[in-house]
């Protein structure tokens, strides 16, 4: 019987991912469809632009061979049908860690429940996908070199669903005016189930465990169309413990941003970005971000830096 234990040690190198499967975003705002299939994005909230896409690179503990990488692009309309919006689109996925990899493919589908959705209403979503989860055994430590598990790399096809349900809303009168404030819950991978790899010499398995979360927030609007966003990001894995992050960012003048913030895993959070639109003569809104993690961990190794890349293309269909 052979485990992947390589897992069990990526598992434990910092507190933020005991126990957690799914990739981790520090920008997370801008992967919202793989978060909560029910979030409405940023682009229509702010500039009401119904059709947006995007795309984002992560890699992870920079100073270990084989650390996680996350490759992730997304898409999404919002259909404004007057008391009823739809909202559609999709993602793909890949992350690798050492020997052990994924790549899915996802549709979304959802509904909006709404006179307007530009002024707020609650949402239900759901995403349908199909995931390749795959082992490279010539990666792996056995306690015997020539076992035969190690002879051929392992691939299994599994069917994922995702749910999640989303309110917003946007304020009107005093201080608040036009703010918007936004709070979720979804489950990103609803099946639970084992992998079992296996062969003539041998087997061994990977349980893939479900997922909560809940994401909560506000814009807080400012003169020239400048604003504040808060945002957290709390994660719930069995066994594990409850992780939550915090972000602030500040845009100005629909330009370039900054944001810090952090876990309670103990990571640090910085970012920057541009966004280019009106400001620069486009109809169209292109924004490109830089998101760097470091982890404080208090026992073990260093895991070094966290680096991710977003490059987001929004407009307007109507």
């Amino acid at each position: 019987m052979h485990r992947l234990t390589i897992l069990i040690l990526f598992s434990f190198l910092v507190q933020e991912v005991v126990a957690q499967q799914l990739p981790l975003f520090s920008q997370y705002r801008e992967n919202y469809i793989a978060i909560n299939p029910a979030m409405v994005s940023t682009e229509y909230l702010l500039y009401e632009q119904d059709l947006s896409f995007g795309a984002s690179y992560r890699t992870q503990w920079s100073e270990f061979e084989g650390a996680p990488e996350t490759q992730f692009i997304r898409g999404e309309y919002l259909l404004d049908n007057g008391g009823f919006s739809l909202l559609t689109g999709g993602y793909l996925i890949n992350d690798q860690t050492g020997p052990i990899g994924l790549t899915g493919a996802y549709g979304r589908i959802g509904a909006i429940f709404t006179d307007d959705p530009y002024y707020g209403g609650i949402a239900v979503g759901l995403t349908l996908g199909a995931v390749q989860y795959r082992v490279n055994t010539r990666e792996l430590r056995l306690r015997d070199a020539n076992d035969i598990i190690a002879m051929d790399s392992k691939t299994q096809f599994r069917p994922d669903v995702g749910v999640g349900i989303y309110y917003y809303k946007r304020l009107s009168g005093g201080f608040l005016s036009d703010d918007y404030i936004y709070a979720g819950v979804s489950i990103p991978q609803a099946l639970g189930f084992d992998l079992e790899f296996q062969d003539e010499g041998g087997n061994f398995g990977i349980e893939r465990s479900r997922h909560f979360y809940a994401q909560a927030g506000m814009f807080h609007v400012l003169e020239g169309e400048s604003y504040l966003e808060l945002s957290t990001w709390a994660k719930f894995v069995e066994s594990a413990p409850v992780n939550v992050n915090i972000n602030f960012r500040y845009q100005t003048n629909s330009i370039i941003w900054i944001g810090v913030g952090g876990s309670t895993a103990g990571t640090a959070h910085v970012e920057a970005g541009v966004q280019l639109g009106e400001n620069a003569g486009f109809d169209n809104t292109i924004r490109i971000g830089y998101g760097f993690d470091y982890t404080f961990s208090s026992f073990g190794p260093s895991v070094g830096t966290t680096h991710e890349v977003n490059v987001s293309y929004s407009l307007f269909t109507y």
